[in-house]
This record gives structure tokens, C-alpha cells and sequence, in this order.
């Protein structure tokens, strides 16, 4: 199932973050070949899911921040059952689970506070076993390559990722791909 994202992430590993509904349009007319969606509600998902496939290029849904849904197993075959997108993305080891046995790609977000939530991070990685993972903040370039080394997951920067520079050092430390918010840099 990673080698969908893989693929994609070989292409461009720049992600375009859609934090807010106007800057959909400018990423689905950017060079990115994967899309983050952070944010939806369950009236327009569907849609906006639609609307990127249609690019061909490969959404993914935070399911944690879809409003109007449980962030619950009922919530997550809904997305994943109506809405049809190429994977999940969740902070939740149970949400990862469920999407292993529904055969949905899911990416794990892991936020990197200090060395307990490092430590608990690569453990959970271990326990639900996502396709992927997405660390922020993304401009760690040590942690990065320690996260990558000890996991042996695809690994996805994200977080304060505003210049090439923070691409290229995510990249050198061993990132498959990087999300950011920042437009200015989804074609570069």
C-alpha cells in the first residue's frame, strides 16, 4: 500500500498542507502530486476529495480534523467508505489498526515535544505499524534522521517548513517527503 505514496513522494516529495479551503485550488493546479487535506467537515469532503482525485493527484484525510465526525471507527469507514480517499492520516494508534484491517493506507502524525514523546512515538510506530509517518515539527533535521533510522517507515516532515532549505535538510536527513502550508514553495 506505501508504494502508492512512495511513488508519489518520488515524483515530488513536496506536500501540499491544505489547512485552509482557498489554497485548494492553487494546489491542485501546483506541481505536488500528494495533498494533505487538515482540514474538512463532513458536508464538503466528498467533494474536496473528488475535486483532487480528479487531478490525479493523491489526497489524504486527516480524520482527526474532519468536523461533524467522531473520531471513532464509524468515523473512519465513513471517510473511508464514502469519501474514497488514498489513505488516512491520524494521530490515533487505534484509527492506524483499523486502517491496516480495511486495507486503507494510513500515515501516523507524531509531534516531537521532547524526548518522552521521541521515545513514545517510535514505540507506537512499532505497535500499529502505519504505512508512513508524519513528524512535526519538520525542522529537526537530527530527529528527523533518528526517527528514520529507527523506525525503517517512510517518513514525512511537516511543520514550520517555510524555505527550500528546510526541504533539502529534511531531505538529506533521510525524509521521503515533506507537507507544508507554505505555497510559495509547492512548485519548487
Amino acid at each position: 500500500m506505501g508504494n502508492q505514496l512512495l511513488s508519489g513522494l518520488h515524483i515530488n516529495p513536496i506536500i501540499a498542507a491544505i489547512h485552509h479551503e482557498d489554497a485548494l485550488d492553487e494546489a491542485l493546479n501546483s506541481q505536488v502530486e500528494i495533498v494533505f487535506l487538515l482540514t474538512s467537515n463532513i458536508l464538503s469532503l466528498e467533494e474536496t476529495v473528488s475535486r483532487v482525485k480528479a487531478t490525479g493527484k493523491k489526497v489524504f484525510v486527516h480524520a482527526d480534523l474532519v468536523e461533524g465526525l467522531s473520531r471513532d471507527l464509524m468515523g473512519l469507514k465513513f471517510i473511508c467508505d464514502v469519501t474514497k480517499p488514498d489513505g488516512i492520516i491520524t494521530t490515533k494508534t487505534h484509527l492506524i489498526k483499523a486502517c491496516k484491517k480495511m486495507n486503507v493506507m494510513a500515515i501516523q502524525r507524531i509531534f516531537l515535544l521532547d524526548s518522552h514523546n521521541f521515545e513514545s512515538g517510535v514505540k507506537s510506530v512499532y505497535d500499529c505499524s502505519p504505512d508512513a509517518v508524519e513528524i512535526l515539527p519538520g525542522i529537526m533535521p537530527t530527529m528527523t534522521s533518528q526517527f528514520v533510522s529507527l523506525t525503517k517507515k517512510p517518513i514525512i516532515t511537516g511543520g514550520l517548513i517555510t524555505t527550500k532549505d528546510d526541504i533539502i535538510q529534511s531531505l538529506k536527513a533521510g525524509a521521503s517527503g515533506i507537507s507544508t502550508s507554505k505555497r510559495e514553495i509547492w512548485n519548487d
